[in-house]
């Protein structure tokens, strides 16, 4: 089964939660071109493994977490073994663990003799991680609350899309610590901008970029192109994206920034 990626093409920090969470408003979009991949083969006990060795596979990784929070709520026990082929680079702010924790319950849910509904698959996600429930429905949304209550919205169509990230990732802590009351690096553009009818802003670039100028400085290199329109950092980072015009050349662009920044900038183009 195919777990997609997901861009934040805007992401706006509204507050600190009683809970300790941030309140926030997010429009969000799945990227079906970029995809883990989950094989799941029944067993006689559960087993996790993946291709990449730096991924935990114990119990944080939140694939085990699903299953372990699907068999309580069920009160039925997951033989499976599910091997994870990883495609969307881990601390890159493009929701791999997130997708790949609601197919893994969207999969197994399916298998049960008396499936959870709807409501109770998306609960359980929620208490999974706060952006595991938009990952259940097909489409784009906006989310709130702490990212769990979803909405549905209509889909860019046929936007040209290239990522960036460097070989370093950024802790979502170190996103949201001091999201509040940093001070912006003077030079770098953080407001708005305006493509197919969206707003694009993050609020987390400001707390990122003065712990990572690196990103500060492809954000603004990127926004520079001839081939861009708009350029934003997607979730806690590290991955910056850019959206190009009709005629903007991808291989270009991918080919020019490894050529200024480092010619082992991971990097990926397709279309939202």
């Amino acid at each position: 089964m195919l777990s997609p990626a997901k861009l934040n093409l805007s992401l706006k920090i509204l507050g600190k939660r009683p809970d300790g969470f941030h309140e926030i408003d997010t429009h969000m979009v799945k990227l079906h071109g970029l995809a883990d991949e989950l094989t799941i083969t029944p067993s006689k006990k559960f087993t996790f493994t993946c291709d990449d060795e730096s991924l935990p596979t114990g119990p944080e990784n939140l694939v085990v977490k699903a299953v372990e929070a699907l068999s309580k709520a069920s009160g039925e026990k997951l033989k499976y073994d599910i091997h994870l082929e990883k495609r969307i680079p881990h601390g890159a702010g493009l929701g791999g663990g997130s997708s790949n924790a609601a197919t893994t319950l969207l999969a197994l849910n399916s298998q049960l003799e008396e499936p959870l509904n709807t409501d109770q698959l998306h609960s359980l996600a929620a208490e999974i991680g706060s952006d595991v429930p938009f990952f259940l429905y097909d489409g784009a949304a906006r989310c709130t609350g702490r990212g769990e209550i979803v909405e549905a919205l209509p889909n860019p169509s046929d936007v040209k899309v290239v990522l960036f990230k460097p070989d370093f990732s950024v802790p979502t802590k170190d996103a949201y610590e001091s999201c509040l009351d940093v001070e912006p690096l003077p030079g770098i553009r953080f407001t708005k901008q305006r493509f197919a009818n969206i707003d694009l802003e993050n609020d987390l670039e400001k707390a990122v970029f003065a712990k990572y100028r690196y990103l500060a400085e492809l954000k603004d290199w990127l926004l520079h192109r001839r081939d861009t329109k708009a350029v934003l950092m997607s979730g806690s980072g590290s991955t910056i994206f850019a959206l190009l015009h009709d005629k903007g050349r991808p291989d270009s662009l991918i080919g020019s920034a490894q050529k200024y920044f480092d010619p082992n900038l991971w990097t990926w183009s397709g279309t939202l």
